[in-house]
Order: C-alpha cells, then sequence, then structure tokens
C-alpha cells in the first residue's frame, strides 16, 4: 500500500505529516524551511511509496479563501509540474494551529516547546492529514 503525505504550508515553514504504509495512522514527520520543501518532497518521494499529497487550504470563517492562498496556490502548480503522476488533494485546515497549540497543552509541554513554531507546523500538518483521513472514511 502507499502512503499518504499532508503538507501545512507556510512562507517560512511548511509542516509535514505521513500515513503508516496502510494510510491509517497519521504522524508528524518533520517542518522543513519553505525553501528547501521542494527538494525535501523529490528526496522524500523518491525512496517512499506515496500514492497522495494533501495541502491545507486555509479559508476565512464565510468560506473564502484566506489570503495565504495566493503563496499556496503556485506552490500547487509547481507541484503537479514536478510530480504530474501524483494526486494533490486539499483540506481545510482553519483552526489546525489552534488545535496544534492546545494538543501541546494537552501534552502537558511547557511554555518554552509550545513556543516552537516547527513543532506546532508538524502537528498541523499531522491534524490536516488526520482530517483527510477522517473525510475518506465517511464518504
Amino acid at each position: 500500500m502507499s502512503r499518504i503525505l499532508a503538507i501545512d504550508y507556510g512562507q517560512k515553514r511548511c509542516g509535514i505529516a505521513v500515513t503508516d504504509e496502510l494510510a491509517i495512522i497519521a504522524n508528524a514527520l518533520e517542518t522543513v524551511e519553505t525553501k528547501d520543501l521542494l527538494a525535501f518532497l523529490s528526496q522524500y518521494l523518491s525512496k517512499e511509496d506515496v500514492k497522495t499529497i494533501v495541502v491545507g487550504e486555509p479559508k476565512q470563517m464565510n468560506n473564502q479563501a484566506s489570503d495565504a492562498a495566493r503563496f499556496i496556490n503556485p506552490f500547487i502548480g509547481r507541484l503537479r509540474k514536478l510530480f504530474p503522476e501524483m494526486e494533490i488533494a486539499r483540506m481545510d485546515e482553519r483552526f489546525t494551529s489552534r488545535m496544534a497549540f492546545q494538543t501541546m497543552i494537552d501534552a502537558g509541554l511547557g511554555k518554552k516547546a509550545r513556543r516552537n513554531k516547527a513543532l506546532v507546523d508538524s502537528i498541523s500538518a499531522t491534524l490536516i492529514l488526520q482530517s483527510y483521513l477522517e473525510s475518506k472514511i465517511h464518504h
């Protein structure tokens, strides 16, 4: 079977999460500088069997695309060009950063650890991936 990879795309950093080979469990993989993301993905995808890349879709409360879409949409275009055979899916990412922060509090992480933006990004990517997996189960 193939893995599913999720990206919480940011202007500075991108959180990355991936499923197990059975595409059942979402796990944080890494946080990568945005400038290095395509190189990281090329290397990772050359070693791992990934069938789908899920990219977080930032939306405003009224369901309109947020300002961040102007950075993410060109990235998705480059992703499709670089990996034409790859399925690219989008997943609503509203609240993932807030949920990631709450997850860190619930896990008992101290204030210093909660200020670690890279950790927040990788947890956010995991939440995006988990939401995607759950949406597949219910459809």
